[in-house]
Formats: C-alpha cells, structure tokens, sequence
C-alpha cells in the first residue's frame, strides 16, 4: 500500500474542535484512508492556541509526533519546529504546553485511532506490555538556499533504530537528485517533506506533504525537486505482541 498526504486536503479539512476536558483547538487531515484496523495510515496536524495545556494521556496505536511551528513543552522536555517525538502505544506522555505563539505539530499512525485516554482518569484502560517514548533533536526545515547549494547528500540521524523499535531520519538533497531510502518496515514507513519538493510516481508532494508506504515497499523512483528537498523518514514499528488482538 502506498498513500499521499495532500496539503489541499489539510485546507478542506481544518476544522475547531472542543474535548470533554475542555481543550481546545484546530485540527486538519493530512492524509486520511479509512479505519481499518489492521493498516489506514493516518496524518493530522493539531494547532494549539497560546499557552494551552493538552494533559497527559495515551493512545492504544504506536505513534510519531512531528512539530510543525510555536514553541512548548511536552512533559520536561522543550520543543519547536523540526521536534520529532515517538510514543509507543499504552504509553503515557505528556502534558503538551503551548507557548505564547501556539503550537502545531503532526500526528502520525500506521493504524487510525480516534481520540485520547487522559490520566489518571483512564488508568483502568491501560493494558500490561513494553512502554516506549523516544525524543530526536530539533532539526528545523532548510532554507532553499542551503538545500540548493548542496552538492552531496546529507543525513542526519534523530532516533536511531534498534531491534525493533521506531526510526527518524532526515535527507538532504541537492535539486533533482535521486532519493534513495530502505524499504519500509515494521508498521510501515512515513516519509514528510520538510522543505523543497519531493517528485514521486504518484505525484509531487510538497512542504509538510507526506508519503505512507507499507511493510516492504520501496516506492518506486524518487527525486528532489528544482530548489532540493529536506525529508523526514519515520519507520513505525510493529505493534506489540501483548498489545494484539486475541484469536
């Protein structure tokens, strides 16, 4: 399976959204392809308002959160744009802290999930099994003059994979180079456009654009577009065995 995220969706979709709790904010679709439990990779963006507080809570599919623009906290760490955070499922995190410019970040699944478990309310939810958080470094997009003055590719390393667990990556690449990642694994590979333009089979994906390929896929020929490309790569991995449906 492959899938693009479109950035015309994410207009026709942003919609101001309310919780239970009271938190409020916007929210758009980046890439939507169903709910099917087993595979509908999914990515929004969440918008903040100033110095809003989303409380600790956790969610039942592994995750990557990606931080688009403002500036926060997420638990005791700071964050801004480039901020890459991974949250394996049944794992707490958080309070998420918006400062004084907002705060907007992607959520990214392999498996689509709606709504949050807040703590302690929904400590009853959680389930017996591997907790895994993992922060990268901030690694803001490029200026287009700096992706164009390349003259090699550039990787930079932000959660290094192991046995098993989640991966992020960035690439640097000079105008019309050709892309070359591992093919994807685990739940699947995400693949975000930070800046300049990534051409792809199935259409030129541009800023904060993304890409799903499934377990396996290597997606075809790829390049960079005119001003070069920065690129995010995110390998989610597979669910937990303690956290699979029974049979």
């Amino acid at each position: 399976m492959i899938a693009v995220g479109s950035a015309t969706l994410a207009r026709d979709t942003r919609h101001h959204r309310v919780l239970e709790n009271g938190f409020s904010f916007h929210r758009s679709e980046w890439m939507q392809t169903g709910s099917d439990p087993q595979l509908s990779p999914t990515v929004f963006l969440v918008e903040q308002p100033p110095h809003s507080v989303l409380p600790a809570h956790f969610h039942t599919q592994n995750q990557f959160q990606v931080f688009k623009q403002g500036s926060g906290s997420l638990g005791s760490r700071a964050v801004g744009p480039g901020s890459v955070h991974y949250a394996g499922a049944f794992t707490g995190y958080g309070p998420l802290m918006a400062g004084p410019q907002g705060l907007s970040y992607f959520t990214i699944r392999a498996v689509y999930e709606t709504g949050a478990n807040f703590l302690p309310v929904a400590r009853d939810k959680l389930r017996r099994g591997p907790k895994r958080h993992a922060h990268g470094p901030t690694h803001e997009p490029r200026a287009l003059e700096q992706l164009r003055a390349l003259k090699a590719p550039v990787r930079a390393e932000l959660i290094e994979a192991d046995a098993g667990g989640p991966e992020a990556f960035a690439l640097q690449l000079p105008p019309f180079s050709e892309l070359w990642v591992p093919a994807a694994r685990g739940s699947g590979q995400f693949q975000l456009v930070l800046a300049g333009e990534l051409n792809t089979p199935e259409r030129r994906l541009q800023q904060w654009e993304s890409r799903f390929l499934s377990m396996g896929e290597h997606g075809g020929t790829c390049s960079a577009g005119p001003q070069g490309l920065h690129l995010l790569v995110l390998q989610v991995p597979a669910m937990a065995a303690e956290y699979l449906p029974v049979r």
